[in-house]
């Protein structure tokens, strides 16, 4: 008797250690979830114009304050820097103000790389050459994933329209460490799918979409994947393909901080999570005028 005790006792010790190890795997329960939102503002352009961009990127982040999100994510684009060629101090210049902008905040600020943000005033063998300026800032890789409330965030760097074989097996690994039921949220810069060109300009293009988006994509089956944000467009467009969507989140600086792009205002978008673990988003117009 005393022997079946000790097996049975055995046994209730392993069941309860394997249910333990599967809830700290991920596995989310609606019951379990928490109620949040975050910011997504991308395109934000800074530059040492007289536009006021720097007054309209503070503006933006005290808007998200106000509405109680719980952190920021940039969606890349964060300073034009590509275009300053060999004018490395002012490269500088610009991503520390941005730094000193996105420390300042309340809440956690995740930042993305744009393809604005290559820098390019060094030889391309110095680590800051190309997202290396933006990563010696910003103080992390220019992909990187964190955890918010039992969802999973991933970051890509799409700034050359492409995700590289690098990445391609960081992410393998990433997706590894979670459980399928783990709802994600990708963020990319140059977006996966867009009906810019033809909405607009009436053909069909690849251009200013990531490259060979369709395998990053396929990575992602079997796991719980319930938004792609997008930048780069500086329009306000959802889409929906096989029930995932993609939401290019409009631009903080709409028309590079002279008005409105196409009918989209400078904005943001307000991510909402309910305690179901249902998403949904807004469009929010921050009130920046033109100066």
């Amino acid at each position: 008797m005393r022997n079946i005790r000790f097996v049975v006792i055995a046994i209730l010790i392993v069941i309860t250690a394997f249910l333990y190890e599967c809830k700290d795997a991920g596995a989310i329960s609606p019951e379990e979830s928490e109620a949040f939102s975050f910011a997504f503002m991308t395109d934000i352009h800074l530059n040492f114009g007289t536009n006021g961009c720097f007054d309209g990127f503070e503006k933006a982040i005290n808007s998200a304050e106000q509405k109680g999100v719980d952190f920021i994510i940039t969606g890349g684009d964060n300073c034009d820097i590509d275009v300053l060629g060999n004018d490395g101090q002012t490269a500088h210049d610009l991503y520390k103000r941005f730094a000193s902008i996105t420390g300042a905040s309340n809440v956690p600020v995740y930042p993305s790389v744009g393809n604005h943000d290559r820098f390019y005033a060094v030889q391309a063998s110095d680590p800051l050459y190309n997202e290396g300026l933006f990563e010696e800032y910003m103080g992390t890789k220019s992909y990187y994933s964190f955890e918010h409330k039992g969802w999973h965030f991933i970051i890509l760097n799409t700034s050359n329209s492409f995700v590289d074989d690098v990445q391609k097996k960081w992410l393998q690994k990433d997706l590894a460490g979670i459980s399928p039921g783990v709802p994600v949220v990708l963020i990319v810069h140059v977006p996966f799918i867009s009906a810019y060109y033809p909405a607009l300009y009436g053909y069909y293009t690849n251009k200013d979409t990531t490259k060979g988006f369709k395998q990053i994509w396929n990575m992602f089956k079997g796991y719980n994947l319930k938004l792609v944000l997008q930048g780069h467009m500086h329009i306000y467009e959802e889409i929906k393909v096989l029930n995932t969507p993609f939401v290019t989140g409009g631009a903080v600086s709409a028309d590079w901080w002279s008005g409105p792009y196409f009918g989209t205002q400078e904005g943001y978008l307000k991510v909402n999570i309910d305690e179901s673990n249902n998403v949904s988003w807004e469009y929010i117009d921050y009130g920046w005028s033109v100066k």
